[in-house]
């Protein structure tokens, strides 16, 4: 059963196709045939350089047993075993001899410190020796999860990939074994790890790891699914940060790094699988902000997958300590098809932002501008407008519920208290223009969602066809018949869609027709529009929604008008409404 939750064709095949897809789709590797090696399809470039060899178990993708950290600068050879399980002395003495037939000088083998790595990619260091090949090895263990390591020592984690981009470009420069393994093992001092699971991983066709109950993480846990060494409640990721380098920096654990104000660091974020993109941007923003606090200085950061295990959720903390040597080795150019494209720049001292323009905010537009015979025809029509749209919002809703989210008249009501808190502290503006433009910042800020868009765009277009000097019936037909032409082009949706376009767009029809009205008529084409919307509006209830959430609905189960028709013809009723009461 578990098999099924995951996209494979079989479990025992898994691994085989996996790699056949990943060689396949990069063109700079190649398989050994019959072999889980992938090795570089260059390898004539070595040219009397070391050869890079690292490998492991399968399911830590893009890391050493996948193709993803191979090619020049990095790693010459990688050897998968099965999922979380070592590969097999064999497998790796053919990855050895391979760059060996190839021209390397000599071969590095990057192990992390897991029994298995150490035993059988020794006895390939052994079986090739006695072939006459110059091997040696360097383990990395970068875990600083135990404060008293047993017997096993610290585990190997994703530092090994920092250990993988120093060798290989050690190696692209022409280094010797012996200097190479001095110096990466030099730097060894100087990487942590540490990782927390918010959940297990399962290996194909086997249950999960562990259990771990919702809302609990696990501290300290290894990269093949074991346990961690602390679980606790999940907590916001400021806080998770605060705690994760606090273990790993601290001077009590035998296994801590020793970081100190002033030090520079590489920092890597490791994303163990199943953290989304968003929480990965969160927990990277917390670890700067946390390491410079304490007077760390970040030269980079790499955030993404690295290592990961599986579908774990989870996330990790590498960090290196680095000089100006280190980095540069860190920073040389690789064509290992998984590492980021980094930029040069120190990360701690970059101004990373920048001031945007300056524009007037929709509170400033009223006070830029002076009143004018308009304004008090206008701030009442405001007045109706929001008390319509407060006493209607349980009705809003009510038909939303039917075919939305509910929050219709939350919205009309939160645009209608913007409006009114508005109108308290600022004068209207003489110019109907300048008032249209100040409301669709407004609605925009305020009312929020796909509702204050579709206002704010409505009233933007309306607004540049009413100046101080051209505010006449005409004139607002024309602008309102704009900002319904911008609604479609940009919205996409049309009448009969069953939208708020079925109320405003007879109500239009009509208000176009001002322009032929006898003097005086005006009222009478008002009243006409404001019938033609309540009419759309009604319609609605017998149309098939095209356009907006209510179109992912069965149309049997929508039976009642649409909303936001429903609430353009409220806002007219209220503007005839005010200006009969005025006149």
């Amino acid at each position: 059963m578990e098999a099924q939750r995951k996209l494979l064709n079989s479990t025992e095949l898994c691994v085989d196709e996996a790699l056949c897809g990943l060689v396949r789709s990069a063109s700079g590797l190649c398989l050994l045939r019959g072999l889980r090696v992938v090795v570089r399809s260059d390898l004539k470039n070595l040219n009397g350089r070391v050869g890079l060899v690292s490998g492991g178990g399968s399911g830590h993708e893009p890391a050493h047993a996948a193709p993803g950290y191979i090619g020049a600068g990095m790693l010459s050879a990688a050897v998968a075993g099965g999922v979380f399980a070592s590969p097999p002395p064999a497998s790796i003495l053919a990855a050895v001899l391979h760059l060996h037939d190839a021209g390397a000088s000599g071969v590095l083998l990057i192990v992390k410190n897991y029994t298995g790595d150490r035993l059988n990619f020794g006895l390939a260091a052994e079986q090739a020796r006695n072939r006459g090949v110059s091997v040696a090895m360097v383990i990395v263990a970068d875990d600083c999860a135990f404060e008293r390591p047993g017997k096993a020592g610290r585990r190997g984690l994703c530092g090994t990939v920092f250990v993988h981009k120093l060798a290989g470009a050690l190696a692209e420069e022409g280094y010797p074994l012996d200097k190479i393994v001095a110096k990466v093992t030099e730097v060894l001092k100087g990487i942590g790890t540490l990782g927390v699971s918010l959940s297990p991983c399962s290996v194909p066709g086997c249950l999960p790891s562990f259990q771990l109950p919702p809302g609990d993480m696990e501290l300290g846990l290894g990269i093949h699914g074991e346990p961690g060494i602390q679980r606790s409640k999940v907590a916001c990721a400021d806080q998770v940060v605060n705690t994760m380098i606090d273990h790993m920096t601290n001077p009590s654990s035998q296994s801590h790094l020793l970081l100190n104000s002033g030090d520079s660091v590489v920092l890597c974020v490791n994303n163990l699988g199943a953290l989304s993109c968003l929480e990965m941007a969160v927990v990277t923003r917390a670890a700067l902000s946390t390491l410079e606090a304490r007077g760390v200085v970040v030269a980079r950061v790499m955030s993404g997958s690295f290592m990961t295990s599986l579908e774990m959720a989870g996330v990790s903390l590498s960090l290196m300590r680095v000089d100006p040597e280190v980095l540069r080795l860190f920073d040389a150019k690789t064509s290992a098809p998984a590492w980021p494209n980094l930029s040069s720049v120190c990360v701690s001292s970059r101004q990373y932002t920048v001031e945007p323009p300056a524009l007037r905010t929709w509170a400033q537009g009223g006070d830029a501008h002076s009143e004018g015979p308009l304004s008090p025809v206008m701030r009442s029509a405001l007045q109706r407008i929001s008390s319509a749209l407060l006493d209607r919002q349980e009705e809003l809703n009510a038909l939303d519920r039917a075919s939305g989210d509910g929050d219709c008249g939350n919205t009309h009501a939160q645009a209608a208290r913007a409006i009114q808190e508005w109108l308290c502290i600022h004068v209207v503006p003489g110019c109907p223009g300048q008032l249209l433009s100040v409301l669709a910042g407004l609605v925009q800020e305020k009312m929020g969602g796909s509702s204050g868009g579709i206002y704010s765009l409505f009233l933007t277009a309306a607004a540049g066809h009413l100046t101080e000097g051209l505010s006449h019936a005409g004139a607002w037909a024309n602008a309102v018949h704009a900002g319904i032409q911008a609604m479609m082009r940009y919205g996409g949706a049309e009448p009969g869609d069953r939208t708020m376009l079925d109320a405003l767009c007879p109500a239009v029809d009509e208000l176009l027709k001002v322009k032929a009205a006898p003097s005086g008529g005006e009222m009478a084409v008002l009243q006409a529009a404001v019938k033609a919307a309540e009419l759309g509006a009604e319609s609605t209830r017998d149309l098939r929604a095209r356009a907006g959430r209510a179109s992912y609905i069965a149309a049997e189960r929508v039976t009642l008008p649409d909303p936001g028709a429903v609430a353009v013809a409220a806002i007219l009723r209220a503007v005839l409404e005010s200006l009969e009461e005025q006149s």
